[in-house]
C-alpha cells in the first residue's frame, strides 16, 4: 500500500528539484523528507530520484510514478474538500500578476481546477495596478499581484527583493548610458526601478518595452539590456548584477485582495492553496548565476 505522506514528499522534491527546498515547502526536515523517499523506494523496489553534489532528478522509474502520485494525491484533497463546511463553486474571476505566470502558478491551477469542478476559473493576467483597476470595477474577484512596501492594499503573502539581470553584465554596464528592458506604464517594478536611478543619478534608455514577461525576457537574453524581476522568479540565462554595480532596489511584496462580493469558500479555498504552495518562496525559475 502506497503512503499519501511519502507520495507528497516524492512530488515535492520532484516539483522543486531539491530535498531542501522540499523539505522547506512540507514544513519538515530535510533528513524526514529523504526518508519519506527512501522508504518509497523500498517498498516498489525501484530507485525513483537520483541525486549527486549538483543535481536531483527523476529516474525512469520516477517518471512512471510521477502520474500516479499526482492523482492519488489529487483524490485525497478532492476528499477532505468534500466535507468542507462551504464548498467552492461558480463563476471565479482570478487576476493575476505578470510576474508569476510561469513557475508554479501553472501547478496551483491545475490542482485547484481538478478538486473544484462546479468552480468556474476565469483568469486574468495583466500588471498589478491594471489588475487593481478590474477590480475596482468590479470585474476580478480575487487578485495575486505585487505592492510597494508600506501599502495596504491585500493581504502579503511574501516579501521578495528586486534584482537587476542581464545575460552578459560587464557587457551591459560598459555601455556609456544604461539601456532598460522594462514592462510599460503603470508597472510597479518599472517605477522603482526608475526611482532607484533618479537617485542614483545613472543615465538610462528604454532600449525595449513590452507587457508581456515573455517578451522581455526574450530581450534581455539577447543581451539588450537590463532587466528588473522578483529574485526567485528571475528568468533562466539571466545573471544577477548586484550593487553597486547598480544602485539597490526596494523590496515587493505579493498580496491576496480580494473583493467585497467574491464567494467567499472560493476565495478562502484558493487563498489557502496560495499559502501552501507560496507561503515560504516561490521555487526558482532558473538560475541568476
Amino acid at each position: 500500500m502506497l503512503d499519501l505522506v511519502q507520495l507528497r514528499s516524492f512530488l515535492t522534491v520532484s516539483q522543486v528539484k531539491s530535498f531542501t527546498l522540499a523539505a522547506e515547502r512540507l514544513q519538515l526536515g530535510q533528513s524526514t523528507v529523504s526518508q519519506h523517499v527512501q522508504r518509497l523506494e523500498r517498498d516498489l523496489r525501484r530507485r525513483l530520484i537520483h541525486r549527486d553534489t549538483h543535481t536531483v532528478r527523476l529516474t525512469l522509474d520516477g517518471e512512471a510514478l510521477l502520474p500516479h502520485a499526482r492523482q492519488l494525491l489529487a483524490l485525497e484533497r478532492q476528499a477532505v474538500a468534500q466535507f468542507e463546511t462551504e464548498t467552492p463553486r461558480g463563476a471565479f474571476r482570478l487576476g493575476v500578476s505578470e510576474d508569476l505566470v510561469s513557475g508554479q502558478l501553472p501547478g496551483l491551477l491545475e490542482d485547484f481546477i481538478a478538486d473544484y469542478p462546479s468552480v468556474d476559473l476565469q483568469l486574468s493576467v495583466a500588471l498589478s495596478r491594471t489588475l487593481g483597476e478590474m477590480q475596482d470595477r468590479g470585474e476580478l474577484d480575487l487578485v495575486m499581484a505585487k505592492r510597494r512596501i508600506g501599502d495596504r492594499r491585500g493581504d502579503s503573502v511574501l516579501r521578495e527583493p528586486l534584482i537587476w539581470l542581464a545575460s552578459d553584465p560587464a557587457a551591459v554596464l560598459a555601455k556609456p548610458v544604461l539601456p532598460l528592458i522594462v514592462f510599460p506604464p503603470p508597472s510597479l517594478t518599472r517605477m522603482l526601478l526608475m526611482e532607484a536611478l533618479e537617485q542614483s543619478s545613472t543615465a538610462w534608455r528604454i532600449i525595449c518595452s513590452c507587457p508581456s514577461l515573455s517578451g522581455l525576457t526574450a530581450a534581455a537574453r539577447a543581451g539588450m539590456g537590463v532587466l528588473v524581476q522578483p529574485r526567485s522568479l528571475a528568468p533562466a540565462g539571466l545573471r544577477e548584477i548586484a550593487p553597486p554595480h547598480l544602485p539597490a532596489l526596494e523590496d515587493v511584496e505579493f498580496v491576496l485582495v480580494t473583493s467585497a462580493s467574491a464567494d467567499r469558500a472560493t476565495v478562502c479555498a484558493f487563498s489557502r492553496r496560495v499559502r501552501e504552495r507560496f507561503g515560504k518562496g516561490f521555487v526558482p525559475v532558473g538560475s541568476v548565476g
